[in-house]
């Protein structure tokens, strides 16, 4: 096996928060072999010199939808598979690129595209998948314009999400995405801006269904996410059983509470929010739906900061849609203000291992992991200001023990 020696590295420990100086990192075919603080002997390695740079796992994005070429949902539906096939290559490239060497996706991403990754037919992060998330009629998965009955429910149409309703249509639909590989299910438990005809307020999916989907994650040893802002959402999903919050905006102090007593994760996704109020309507996003983005953009920050405070474990997640992609590591910078900046890498790394339950494999240097790896300039545990500007001071990617960016000449 091809073994690769990263000397003088300073390594970071990201679940002490330190930086460890002058180590020898030793990856031998994908894995970790070694973490040394003394020169590692070994006849035919290829030894990186770092000169002091910093190293340390590749980043994990909990919450991205691969195949979101646009901001228009209803364009997504109707497109070619063929032609989102090839943008999502485009856009998992481009998240390689800024050091993301695994990604979960919660809605779009499935076992075609996961597959292609690992054969190397796209080239791209490690893609942990939950098929098409799940969603009532009128729900955040329902895509439909209001003067539209038919939904073209065949699962080669690639749109984000499948409309179930009822306890059996619910286990059915779950069912189908275990058969299909999912790593997680999803079930949309609120409104939400990108659907033309729910309410940011209004709950989704009755507490049975809720608890169906739960019970059939369960037997197969998986956990459900839920999309979720309000704290009603919020509460009622994780007392069912719901183990990873995504976005939880309009949280009260009530909701992470909770939170934080079922162990259950938050996902929040700022990047996304800024990039729609940004340039949301240039992306794709109808007009009509823009005026959702207020009810939630300043308030994630607050309900972030409450998090913190409380000590709930939370993941980095993004959730960027188009062209927006391109801002993926925004939400280093958007979260600043109030998250420390070891528990920012700490997010971004093990604590995205943790709770995609890939602990044991990703999120750490040490030996016997996998060689998902990162070099870069500076210290982002005294300035997380270095990871939000990783498309500058990035050096290597390392995805499964292979060099797939080198920028250190």
């Amino acid at each position: 096996m091809p073994v690769t020696i990263f000397e003088n590295a300073a390594v970071v420990d990201v679940e002490a928060g330190e930086l460890l100086a002058d180590r020898q990192v030793v990856v031998e075919g994908s894995l970790i072999r070694e973490v040394a603080d003394r020169p590692v002997s070994a006849s035919q390695a290829h030894r990186v010199d770092l000169k002091g740079r910093t190293l340390m796992p590749g980043l994990i994005d909990s919450h991205v939808h691969v195949t979101a070429f646009s901001a228009n949902f209803t364009e997504l539906q109707r497109s070619s598979p063929f032609y989102v096939a090839a943008a999502a290559a485009r856009i998992m490239g481009g998240m390689l690129d800024r050091g993301f060497t695994t990604v979960r996706d919660v809605g779009g991403g499935e076992f075609g595209l996961a597959r292609a990754v690992e054969q190397g037919l796209i080239r791209g992060p490690r893609l942990i998948y939950g098929g098409k998330a799940l969603s009532p009629t009128g729900g955040h998965g329902d895509v439909r314009l209001a003067g539209v009955d038919r939904h073209d429910d065949a699962y080669n149409q690639p749109g984000l999400g499948r409309i179930a309703d009822g306890v059996p249509e619910v286990r059915r639909h779950a069912r189908e995405e275990i058969r299909r590989g999912a790593h997680h299910l999803k079930i949309m438990g609120n409104g939400g801006i990108s659907s033309p005809t729910d309410r940011i307020s209004s709950d989704q999916f009755s507490e049975e269904e809720i608890s169906a989907v739960v019970e059939e994650a369960e037997m197969a040893n998986l956990y459900v996410v839920v999309h979720a802002y309000t704290p009603r959402a919020i509460k009622r999903s994780v007392r069912l059983g719901v183990r990873s919050v995504e976005h939880g905006n309009l949280a009260d102090a009530e909701a992470v509470a909770l939170i934080k007593e079922r162990d259950a994760f938050l996902v929040p996704t700022l990047a996304t929010y800024r990039a729609l109020k940004d340039e949301g309507v240039e992306a794709g996003l109808p007009v009509e739906l823009a005026a959702k983005i207020d009810d939630v953009l300043d308030a994630g920050v607050r309900a972030v900061e409450l998090a913190q405070r409380a000590g709930v474990r939370m993941a980095y997640g993004t959730d960027l849609l188009g062209a927006m992609h391109r801002r993926q590591l925004s939400e280093f910078a958007l979260r600043a203000d109030v998250v420390p900046a070891a528990d920012l890498v700490r997010a971004a790394t093990v604590n995205g291992a943790r709770l995609l339950r890939l602990d044991r494999e990703i999120g750490q240097v040490k030996a016997g992991y996998r060689a998902d790896l990162i070099v870069l300039d500076g210290n982002p545990l005294q300035d997380i200001g270095v990871l939000a500007g990783l498309e500058k001071n990035l050096r290597v990617v390392m995805s499964r023990g292979d060099v797939v960016s080198d920028r250190l000449a």
